[in-house]
């Protein structure tokens, strides 16, 4: 066992996991069970398929889960309601987390399908991928939010994380409804070129729409999905290109973060939120 420079946090250098951050009857730990992996796959089948219109295949559709071959190597970083109960019934919120070793064992990242990764993924350090994030429609609320990012602190703390990345969402595929976005993000948070990811030159959609001195930062911001606020917030940067996912109905953008901003900012939040100081 070794303590946290926070000195509060007591973590098992052999799990993967960290415990468990609680914040009233809601708390973020990693998933311990195959039962609550299923869990998450049902969740993000009904947030990704039943609400925001992904398009199922039959086996999908079948199964109502969203799963795939990454999920057997991640770990699963859930939100949990206690008084939703103590098992795969209390899950209401998700994150999947693919390390190094995890890619290693796949051969891949996911990521990779959509973006040149090669820059990140030569990084000196321990990377980690983010992805397949969801909340459930009752829960989304800012205390979710920070739990999800306060247990991703916790993580990376732990296993010593040097760059978070992932592909991160807008709603839909129409380019011309998310033009202010895509427009707003490349020319205010392009990734630095040593660590810049590239859309697939197959794959790539220009980002920048329109002028952007002709856009609205104010509403702009206020659009933006959550999860790529919160990337903005620790001081994220995108790639080089979007990607159209039609499968999911989404226009995706790859989204990093120099994770010492993550541990200094979230998790010292998240620790005087649960400690009654905020």
């Amino acid at each position: 066992m070794r303590r946290t420079q926070q000195g509060t946090l007591l973590v098992n250098d052999s799990d993967p996991g960290f415990g468990e951050l609680r914040a009233g009857n809601l708390g973020v730990r990693l998933a311990v069970s195959d039962a609550e992996v299923d869990a998450v796959q049902a969740l993000r089948y009904r947030v990704f398929y039943e609400e925001m219109g992904a398009h199922a295949d039959a086996e999908t559709a079948s199964s109502r889960r969203d799963r795939d071959e990454f999920d057997a190597v991640a770990d699963h970083l859930v939100v949990v309601d206690h008084d939703r109960g103590e098992g795969p019934e209390s899950v209401i919120g998700c994150y999947r987390l693919i390390r190094r070793h995890a890619a290693a064992r796949l051969g891949r990242w996911y990521s990779a399908a959509e973006y040149d990764i090669s820059r990140i993924v030569a990084f000196d350090g321990e990377i980690l991928e983010c992805g397949r994030s969801c909340v459930d429609a009752d829960y989304r609320t800012r205390g979710s939010m920070q739990l999800l990012w306060g247990g991703i602190a916790a993580y990376i703390f732990k296993h010593e994380v040097g760059i978070l990345f992932g592909c991160a969402s807008l709603p839909g595929t129409d380019l011309d409804a998310l033009a202010d976005q895509l427009t707003y993000l490349a020319s205010n948070h392009m990734a630095p070129e040593a660590i810049r990811p590239r859309a697939l030159p197959e794959r790539y959609v220009e980002m920048i729409r329109k002028d952007p001195a002709s856009i609205d930062v104010k509403r702009t911001l206020i659009d933006l999905p959550p999860l790529v606020k919160g990337y903005l917030r620790l001081g994220g940067f995108v790639g080089d290109g979007a990607v159209l996912d039609h499968q999911f109905n989404t226009t995706d953008v790859a989204v990093l973060v120099k994770t010492d901003q993550v541990t200094d900012k979230y998790y010292k939040h998240f620790e005087r939120k649960v400690g009654g100081r905020d």
